[in-house]
């Protein structure tokens, strides 16, 4: 029981980014020396850190272990990824790449829809590999296990020999003013280079992730053709993304 709570603690908090011992104490019905005690532990794990009066997340989203990623905000990844499949039609060629929403596309694919889906992203390889009738690219180089995606130079000259319908890329951070953005360089590298070779860019990005930004910016706002995401974005998304024909789609 103490291994669920300090677990549903993490996963609290990481969602959040920062949160006070008082939240902390009510959320999970415990004391202040008992959130206090679970703390330390937590801090121990290296993902989470004291602050004065609560705690605060330490590692961006794009570092964190893969299943806590995809711990984060379950409902809106796949209700985005239900809303994102929409896009895809037969015959498409489609890259999926390797943030914990975009797996979820894959998650609502018609059974016997006929398209290629090119990855880098090793949950989306074992996912896309469910379906006969998919014909499944994998792109080379060396694994990362904190994005459980292969990266690299081999995996950059893999995609200057191929053409992409329809790029789904996620981000852990949204713009107006810059753009796309996620923290880890390698990944930015990546999906730079598939937007270079995409007809079509589509942002998959919960609601969180609007108007933050992370590290390394990988592709403007202007040059992508629809925005999916869980609510709607505040008035200013709105307003440029008509001022510069970017669809929306949130429901």
């Amino acid at each position: 029981m103490k291994i669920s709570r300090l677990n549903a603690i993490e996963e609290y908090v990481l969602s959040k980014k920062t949160v006070s011992i008082d939240e902390l104490c009510e959320v999970f019905g415990v004391s202040k020396n008992t959130i206090r005690r679970d703390l330390n532990e937590l801090e121990a794990r290296g993902h989470i850190t004291k602050v004065y009066g609560g705690v605060t997340a330490v590692l961006p989203e794009d570092v964190m272990p893969l299943p806590v990623r995809s711990s984060l905000n379950p409902s809106a990844k796949d209700h985005i990824g239900r809303l994102a499949v929409r896009e895809i039609h037969e015959g498409d060629t489609i890259f999926v790449d390797s943030g914990s929403t975009a797996v979820n596309v894959l998650r609502h694919l018609p059974p016997r829809m006929k398209l290629t889906v090119v990855t880098h992203s090793l949950p989306a390889m074992v996912e896309a590999a469910k379906y006969d009738c998919v014909n499944l690219i994998s792109l080379g180089g060396a694994f990362n296990p904190s994005t459980s995606s292969f990266v690299g130079i081999a995996a950059q000259q893999a995609l200057s020999d191929l053409r992409i319908s329809k790029a789904f890329l996620s981000a852990t951070g949204v713009t107006v003013e810059s753009g796309m953005s996620n923290t880890t360089f390698l990944e930015a590298e990546i999906k730079r280079g598939v937007v270079a070779h995409s007809s079509h860019v589509i942002l998959i990005a919960d609601s969180s992730k609007l108007g933050h930004d992370a590290t390394v910016t990988f592709c403007r706002l202007q040059d992508i053709s629809t925005l999916i995401t869980d609510q709607k974005p505040a008035p200013k998304f709105i307003e440029f993304c008509r001022a510069h024909n970017v669809r929306i789609m949130w429901e």
